[in-house]
């Protein structure tokens, strides 16, 4: 019966590969702990909340900063993000590896968020309708939050940015960073339970 075994090969394979992205990610986190932020990827609920907020921003490019084996990549495209309006940064190379060869159309760039000006092509700056960040920016020092959020800034102006993060409160000092920051969704079906929040620049002048 060559067809039905055709049938069964492709979920055989989508399963193999979802299983080697998570020993992936899990094999990143005991290497780094801090770098990774949580023990398993992100939920599909998790997921879908981050692709509504994004629908609901403005149009243009979107930028996901930290996205590791890809979990929240593929909630935005299923959520209707198309890939080639999606850039995505990941800083080690195992992980963008992995992302390119399961999202084709989507630009990857391995580095550091960080240096996002430099990273982002020029063509790719100022049309920039919303950034996602998965960087567990929470265990990171303020000089380090500021840095990050300037080079969003830089990059994508008076737009602002969404982070996930699995903290009850915001993860991030907005006040001191020169941010307003509001909550936007959560969802108790993520392990741990996680919210999405917007940071958005603090003074008009920068809005």
């Amino acid at each position: 019966m060559p067809h039905a075994h055709a049938d069964h090969a492709e979920p055989n394979r989508a399963a193999r590969s979802a299983a080697a992205r998570t020993w992936l990610f899990f094999r990143r986190w005991l290497a780094n702990p801090l770098e990774m932020g949580s023990i398993v990827p992100s939920s599909p609920a998790l997921g879908r909340r981050v692709a509504a907020a994004v629908r609901a921003g403005p149009p243009g490019g979107v930028v996901e900063l930290g996205a590791g084996t890809g979990a929240i990549t593929r909630a935005l495209i299923e959520g209707g993000i198309a890939p080639s309006r999606l850039t995505v940064v990941e800083i080690v190379p195992e992980m963008a590896a992995v992302l390119r060869a399961t999202f084709p159309g989507v630009t990857v760039l391995c580095g550091d968020a960080w240096r996002l000006p430099a990273l982002l092509a020029p063509d790719r700056q100022g049309g920039i309708g919303a950034v996602v960040c998965g960087i567990p920016l929470v265990l990171l020092p303020l000089a380090r939050q500021r840095a990050l959020v300037e080079a969003i800034q830089a990059v994508a102006p008076g737009r602002g940015f969404l982070h996930y993060t699995y903290c009850i409160t915001s993860p991030l000092p907005a006040r001191k960073l020169g941010l307003k920051g509001r909550r936007v969704a959560w969802t108790p079906a993520n392990l741990p339970p996680a919210s999405v929040w917007h940071y958005a620049p603090m003074r008009a002048g920068r809005a």
